[in-house]
């Protein structure tokens, strides 16, 4: 008799959690049916497009080309020949595509982009593109990282169509000419992008999340009756949450330093710059999103909604230039993807501080829009 007492008490217990649970439809939402539309948009972006797009950047020595389209070169003159002619873009004038189709393995597109020796360095380092090809004394030359594997995919294929009788690297591994020099490694591409997200991390989770659970604990309740202000505490949050990012980023550059040689090629103050800007505008998102609720779930769902689309898209880990033409607009406009390719263009390509301006008050804009919502709209409890 007892155990069965003791069984009903189980059972009223997990039915009355559940119920719980069930009767806020946010946590079914965030729990649930997020998640699926999270699956169904990269489902849709890494599934639709079943052809493989590779950039190359064709260039005829080191020094920098006319813009006119003449045709001066064998190399160009068989890219005239073999492949389509496309319409150029600002600062490519040239482009051609070959589209090698292959039932088994799929349909494989070079695109070749004719443009300066910098610019092709621009787009290498920015991860548009991981081959560039030039001819040298009439031979083809082809500069790519030889840690890339994509880049040796590349090779391969481009071999084949202008070496067709070439079998193995080998053969002509005269024409390879590797590139190490920093900027062009993938280790340079992912440590401002891993900054960036650290920033995104550090301060939706430790200022977001950190706030809703106060106030689930009824913590910030007992602020109400002291002499503050809430912009004060607000502000305190965001100081202490970018002294903390500024002292984990320097930790991560100093062994990024140390291990791999990674130094800043551009302006320090412009650096600076985006970097408070890039703690400023996620410190705003991170306390509008966090001004009202109290339910730790739905705040879990909250913090999710805004850190894993931007980790996904923003090209943290690779180049968002992956993702289907029609969505790089968009991208581009996310705060993750102006501070990370801010830190990139500081990093990597030498940009100086007024080229940091444009993204660094984009930036603060975001966070004192957010910033000022949140304030708007906080509640203790």
């Amino acid at each position: 008799m007892i155990n069965l007492i003791r069984q009903k008490q189980l059972i009223q217990l997990t039915s009355a959690h559940f119920k719980e649970i069930i009767r806020q439809p946010a946590v079914i939402f965030w729990g649930i049916i997020f998640p699926i539309l999270m699956a169904l948009g990269l489902g849709i972006a890494f599934t639709q497009q079943t052809d493989i797009v590779r950039h190359v950047a064709v260039v005829q020595d080191n020094q920098a080309l006319t813009t006119d389209n003449s045709i001066d070169s064998p190399l160009l003159a068989f890219l005239e020949k073999h492949a389509e002619r496309m319409d150029g873009t600002p600062g490519i004038p040239l482009r051609y595509k070959i589209t090698l189709a292959d039932k088994k393995l799929g349909t494989t597109i070079f695109i070749f982009d004719k443009t300066a020796w910098r610019h092709a360095m621009v787009l290498l380092k920015r991860g548009n593109l991981s081959i560039i090809m030039n001819e040298k004394n009439g031979r083809i030359e082809y500069h790519f990282d030889p840690l890339n594997t994509d880049a040796h995919f590349s090779y391969l294929k481009l071999s084949k169509i202008f070496n067709p009788g070439s079998a193995a690297i080998e053969e002509h591994a005269e024409n390879i000419y590797p590139m190490t020099v920093r900027g062009t490694r993938y280790i340079d591409f992912l440590v401002p992008g891993l900054i960036a997200m650290g920033i995104m991390m550090s301060c939706m989770w430790g200022i977001s999340y950190g706030m809703i659970d106060r106030r689930s604990k009824k913590l910030l309740r007992r602020m109400v009756a002291t002499p503050m202000k809430k912009s004060y505490f607000l502000i305190s949050l965001m100081t202490v949450r970018i002294t903390m990012n500024l002292i984990e980023s320097a930790l991560l550059f100093i062994f990024a330093w140390l291990v791999f040689h990674i130094s800043v090629q551009g302006s320090i103050a412009g650096l600076f710059a985006i970097f408070m800007a890039g703690n400023i505008a996620f410190g705003g998102i991170a306390i509008f999103i966090s001004c009202r609720t109290a339910n730790t779930e739905i705040g879990n769902g909250l913090v999710n909604a805004v850190v894993m689309p931007m980790m996904v898209l923003s090209g943290v880990f690779f180049s968002y230039h992956n993702f289907p033409d029609w969505s790089i607009p968009f991208i581009q406009k996310l705060p993750l993807t102006l501070l990370a390719d801010g830190l990139r263009s500081i990093f990597i390509e030498g940009a100086g501080f007024s080229e940091a301006m444009i993204p660094t008050t984009i930036l603060l804009s975001i966070g004192i829009c957010f910033f000022s919502a949140g304030l708007r709209f906080f509640k203790w409890h």
